[in-house]
């Protein structure tokens, strides 16, 4: 693949070296001193992007490349109020976006042992005050991260008591989230069902980025050739 490495952080690179040891080719590397927008001709040359910027420069990369109908796959979080926008471009421009909040394969299978928990865990709402925390290092910029929220809305979806998520909340029928940055963490996510006699947990703990690189690069190489809006359910279960 020719890929264009949108967002050139400690993510980017990480999927740089990945790529160039599976005999990818990286045709362009964007930052905020080398945008985008200086490089329109250069798409041409490109299969797939991997944005993984920043949340106040996400859209207009994504918009950019599927004007252009270059395949994106981002992974970039707190941009999404403006997520339906792009999915509508990208239908029509007949071009290809793929979104995770999370590329690891570890952590997709968390998101499905998190909505078979919180089922399970629904009919005895009235003992237990569900929670999550999340741990990420200090330079993510964005906090409840993205892969706190998609364990939120799938707890939501299956808790009857439950209607929506705030962080650092209290409230009843709010479902807390605490957000934690420290040196070096690249991702812990816990999901809690506390009482006064006991606590019941699950709990994923990324070691490196290693793996969010590996399930993007994967991503990319499945989403060349196809049209419309994907996600990690469509690629697991492909």
């Amino acid at each position: 693949m020719r890929i264009a490495i949108v967002g050139y952080g400690k993510m980017g690179k990480t999927i740089e070296t990945i790529a160039l040891s599976q005999g990818h080719e990286i045709t362009l590397r964007i930052d905020s001193n080398n945008p985008l927008k200086e490089h329109i001709d250069s798409l041409k040359q490109v299969d797939v992007a991997i944005e993984f910027s920043a949340p106040d420069a996400a859209y207009e990369h994504i918009k950019l490349l599927l004007e252009n109908q270059v395949p994106v796959v981002c992974g970039t979080t707190a941009w999404l109020d403006k997520k339906p926008v792009i999915e509508a471009l990208c239908r029509s421009n007949d071009a290809a976006f793929f979104y995770a909040s999370n590329f690891s394969l570890g952590v997709n299978l968390f998101f499905q042992l998190n909505k078979a928990f919180a089922a399970l865990m629904n009919k005895y709402a009235h003992l237990y005050k569900p929670n999550i925390k999340e741990i990420h290092h200090t330079e993510k910029l964005d906090a409840p991260s993205g892969t706190a929220i998609t364990l939120a809305e799938g707890l939501i979806e299956q808790l009857d008591d439950v209607d929506s998520w705030g962080l650092d909340s209290e409230e009843e029928q709010v479902l807390g989230i605490q957000a934690e940055r420290l040196p070096n963490v690249p991702g812990t996510h816990e999901v809690t069902f506390n009482a006064d006699e006991d606590e019941l947990s699950i709990k994923h703990i990324a070691h490196s980025r290693i793996g969010f690189a590996k399930g993007a690069l994967l991503a990319a190489e499945w989403i060349i050739g196809k049209k419309g809006v994907f996600g990690m359910e469509d690629l697991l279960n492909s």
